[in-house]
């Protein structure tokens, strides 16, 4: 199951004897088992019903002995064990440690056979990161619906979980708004959820979180310059468009934001040209592409001369510059100028040897 259905599940009252919560996405790991814990942990004395283990640092007897133990005072005892897949003899980890296969994969099979006919006095949450899907226990855990998986969320998936973060906090995020922070804040959660609580301290309560708070708060780079900079690539000048680069370019975070700001607002002006194409008004194309009805006039007049091609062509060099960013030794500032002047025809691909 996803993590927000176990987690309703588990605030509905339906809580499991055993978990097993798989993933690398450290965010919704640290949610789910949050909700547990609350909800196991309800109708007694906390800290004397409440045990975290790692594995590796202990036996799996002991986590079993730590789960047949009696709750004092309370209907139940929560039990946490964290690292299981050291336990895991398929994992780098378990191989370099572990000789002997037998010992690292009896565990699991311990962890299993408990997990068929558990204690009704306590919840055990296991956590890992990533085990073998030819396991017993995760065999077991998918068919008896007790495995939560805590994978990143896909691109697609981030807007969406922002809008709702920002709901919860009282405030409203237009989608491609949130698509213009999933875009320069993403795809980790934690650096998504540090974006979204500061926009949400700087809008107040009950503030609407708009392209300029974003600007404000997040990216420091006013979308007026953005769009003054896809402007002069889209009329081929490199003069104006590197000029404009001086003004926004960050040296702090390696121009990456710039390059997300400019992704995102690529995307929505080919968004617009596809939606002109298909015989839509340009006011009509400014809501296909998720931009408010005053930008029409001026991205109609930007795609009049430019075919789908040329900008689709656009996104591909900001995401070689975005590897390239990430990757390169060649100074950030300079592969953010090879991409422009690539985006306008002044290089026939992307510079990114270092220099």
């Amino acid at each position: 199951m996803i993590p927000n259905q176990a987690i309703r599940d588990i605030q509905r009252g339906q809580l499991l004897p055993v978990y097993l919560v798989l993933g690398e996405e450290r965010v919704l790991v640290h949610r789910v088992v949050a909700a547990i814990r609350t909800a196991a942990l309800q109708g007694g004395i906390a800290d004397f019903n409440q045990e975290a283990l790692t594995a590796g640092e202990c036996d799996v007897d002991r986590v079993l002995s730590a789960v047949r133990t009696v709750p004092m005072m309370a209907p139940r005892r929560f039990v946490l064990v964290r690292s299981v897949e050291r336990w895991d003899s398929s994992t780098p980890k378990a191989k370099g440690k572990e000789k002997n296969k037998e010992s690292v994969v009896q565990p699991l099979d311990k962890l299993a056979v408990y997990a068929a006919s558990p204690v009704a006095s306590a919840c055990l949450v296991l956590v890992a990161s990533k085990l073998d899907g030819r396991r017993k226990l995760v065999a077991l855990a998918k068919k008896s619906q007790f495995l939560v998986e805590c994978e990143p969320l896909e691109r697609k998936a981030l807007p969406p979980f922002i809008q709702q973060e920002a709901k919860d906090r009282g405030h409203t995020i237009d989608r491609d708004v949130a698509d213009l922070l999933a875009e320069i804040a993403g795809p980790e959660l934690s650096t998504l959820l540090d974006a979204i609580e500061r926009l949400s301290l700087f809008v107040g309560e009950g503030g609407i979180i708009t392209e300029d708070t974003v600007a404000a708060c997040v990216t420091r780079i006013r979308p007026s310059s953005v769009w003054e900079l896809v402007g002069a690539v889209g009329r081929r000048d490199a003069a104006t468009a590197l000029s404009v680069l001086m003004d926004v370019y960050e040296p702090q975070d390696r121009g990456l934001r710039l390059v997300g700001v400019l992704a995102w607002s690529t995307r929505q002006l080919l968004r617009f040209a596809h939606a002109i194409r298909s015989g839509a008004s340009p006011d009509q194309a400014a809501v296909t592409a998720g931009a408010p009805p005053y930008k029409a006039r001026e991205l109609a007049k930007q795609v009049k001369n430019l075919d789908v091609a040329e900008i689709e062509r656009w996104l591909r060099v900001l995401a070689e510059t975005d590897l390239a960013l990430k990757s390169s030794r060649r100074p950030p500032r300079s592969i953010v100028e090879s991409a422009i002047l690539t985006m306008t025809g002044g290089l026939s691909r992307l510079e990114i040897r270092p220099q």
